[in-house]
């Protein structure tokens, strides 16, 4: 009886489980944001057309890409796109490095965090706008004080990331390392760093919107050229078209910025998968 109950059991012992190992990792879902986009842009379309939605509020999204075809053949959208993106990567260049290495100071040596973290609680909160007159008297109307706004910017985020990043190391692995005799610096190679590169990945996200807003805002300011000058000459003028593509122009640069930050993850945190 015995005998036959646990022969009769065998098969359901021997049913495969589903793999479970994923846990929360997300599932790319190809298609899904463009969807999104065509959307809306199909409500706006047809929101203007049919006066639901009044011209002066909001410009048809076809006449917005009419504009930005004029400006490419123009053009004219390389003269204001080029010095936009240099003082981009130039000033983000300049503030995201640095800051990497500050927090990388703050996060493993007491005395930096003992005396840089009070530093950067108080640059932290400061609208970085406000200080781009004080950057005008001291680098110039020119590209020197765009770079020192978007470099500012961007360093005090990537600090507060990057130390934070690294407190959040499991110690564990820490003290596992040590046990294994590693020294301090292949603990901070092999342990420190790769835990950390998460959290400072997602901290570059913040950091390069921040310095694509300030761009806008240096460029509004002594610029000829540019797509926050473009911008604004197109908002004097009420020209909601242009001011549209202009916006639409900076979306879409956020987008792309985004998504390189994302095939960066998936190459240098292979290891999480």
């Amino acid at each position: 009886m015995s005998e036959g109950g646990s022969e009769t059991a065998r098969p359901d012992l021997a049913r495969p489980v589903p793999f479970r190992g994923g846990g929360f990792r997300p599932v790319a879902k190809r298609g899904a944001g463009i969807v999104v986009f065509v959307v809306l842009l199909a409500l706006a379309e047809w929101g203007t057309r049919t006066g639901w939605i009044t011209n002066l509020t909001l410009p048809r999204p076809s006449d917005v890409a009419a504009t930005l075809v004029e400006l490419w053949q123009s053009g004219m959208f390389w003269t204001h796109l080029g010095p936009s993106l240099t003082r981009l990567v130039v000033g983000s260049a300049l503030g995201v490095s640095a800051g990497i290495g500050v927090g990388i100071m703050i996060g493993l040596f007491s005395y930096v965090r003992a005396g840089l973290i009070p530093l950067v609680a108080a640059l932290f909160p400061i609208p970085k706008i406000a200080l781009l007159p004080l950057f005008v008297i001291w680098f110039g109307i020119d590209e020197g004080s765009k770079y020192a706004l978007i470099a500012l910017g961007t360093f005090t985020p990537t600090i507060v990331s990057t130390y934070g990043a690294v407190d959040n190391v499991d110690r564990t692995l820490v003290r596992m390392g040590q046990s294994f005799g590693l020294s301090w610096m292949s603990i901070v190679r092999k342990i420190v760093l790769p835990g950390a590169l998460p959290g400072i990945l997602s901290g570059l996200r913040v950091s390069l919107a921040i310095g694509i807003i300030l761009l806008v805002a240096a460029e509004m300011l002594g610029a000829e050229y540019g797509i926050g000058a473009y911008i604004l000459q197109a908002g004097s003028l009420y020209d909601l078209e242009r001011l549209f593509a202009g916006v639409l122009i900076l979306s879409v640069l956020g987008v792309i910025t985004s998504w390189a930050i994302g095939l960066m993850e998936k190459r240098l945190l292979r290891w999480r998968n």
